[in-house]
């Protein structure tokens, strides 16, 4: 099993990293799989370069000039990897943690789920925790009203079909980004996963959860609120809200988003923005994202 690990590549892709926990994540990579970083235009990482390149396989610091978005950052490595013949890249973010042997056991996991695959796992997921609550996060698909949530795939103990990963600890083929395409770099940030995530499942490939690899990572900001807490949705500052808001609805209007994802997101986009607008301080603001970003998803392209 050791070889396979010689075959996969890890792409973080950072903004503005907090030293700690990205230096925890890299310990984590180093000791299995070769990684590189791709950084968002972080005024600050020429200081933290010799902390990174400190790593035996760490084999590239790409440093942007400016913020070019997550897809950017992450089809920047993509492509690094192919041009270093990699067969599968893993896909971080920067504040993400592993669980032991993560990379071996996520391969081994791709290897038994892909042979009872009919046209193949485009993308493999593990099992998330957040560290905040210790809460596991579901796999879910969005075909029917009941059983959406770890519903088995294809009888196989331990996987789970998904509609859709996160971006963060998700392993893919090479040879399935070459056939599906690459991230959608005008998305910039929220709902890159998603969109990737449905136009694969489009074409007819499979997309994957399992429990035998954790992956632990927190989305979204803290909040007290319960629809954050229960994991119904993610809270954002104003910024992030613009863009989730503008992505939501360009996926609103793609024939390849599946219909029951568009009709239950509707509702939670109608509760998280009626909560920001009467509730938040900062009402002002988020009217403002949320407006421009309904208007600007309409004509993304």
């Amino acid at each position: 099993m050791s070889d396979i690990t010689h075959q996969a590549c890890a792409i973080v892709v950072t903004y503005h990293p907090e030293l700690t926990a990205l230096l925890k994540l890299l310990g984590q990579l180093n000791k299995e799989t070769d990684f590189i970083i791709v950084d968002n235009g972080s005024p600050e990482i020429d200081e933290l370069a010799d902390s990174i390149l400190v790593y035996e396989r760490c084999k590239r610091l790409i440093s942007l000039a400016r913020n070019e978005g997550l897809a950017r950052g992450l089809n920047i490595g993509i492509e690094w990897a192919r041009r270093a013949d990699y067969e599968f890249v893993f896909l971080f973010d920067q504040d993400s943690s592993l669980c032991d042997l993560y990379a071996q056991r996520m391969l081994s996991a791709w290897q038994e789920v892909n042979s009872v695959s009919k046209q193949g796992v485009a993308a493999l997921g593990p099992r998330i925790i957040n560290p905040q609550t210790m809460r596991q996060t579901p796999f879910k698909v969005f075909d029917r009203m009941f059983g959406r949530s770890d519903r088995r795939f294809a009888s196989q103990s331990g996987f789970f079909e998904a509609d859709f990963l996160i971006t963060s600890g998700s392993l893919i083929p090479m040879q399935c980004l070459d056939s599906i395409g690459a991230m959608k770099e005008s998305l910039f940030i929220d709902n890159v996963d998603l969109e990737w995530c449905f136009r694969a499942k489009s074409q007819g490939y499979d997309v994957v959860g399992t429990d035998a690899a954790v992956l632990y990572h927190a989305i979204g900001e803290r909040s007290e609120n319960p629809l954050v807490r229960s994991g119904f949705m993610a809270q954002h500052n104003p910024s992030r809200t613009y863009y989730s808001s503008r992505n939501r609805v360009f996926l609103y209007h793609v024939d390849y988003a599946p219909a029951g994802w568009k009709m239950r997101d509707r509702i939670r986009f109608f509760l998280k923005a009626s909560w920001l607008l009467l509730v938040s301080p900062r009402r002002a603001e988020y009217w403002e994202s949320v407006r421009r970003g309904v208007q600007d998803g309409r004509t993304l392209s």
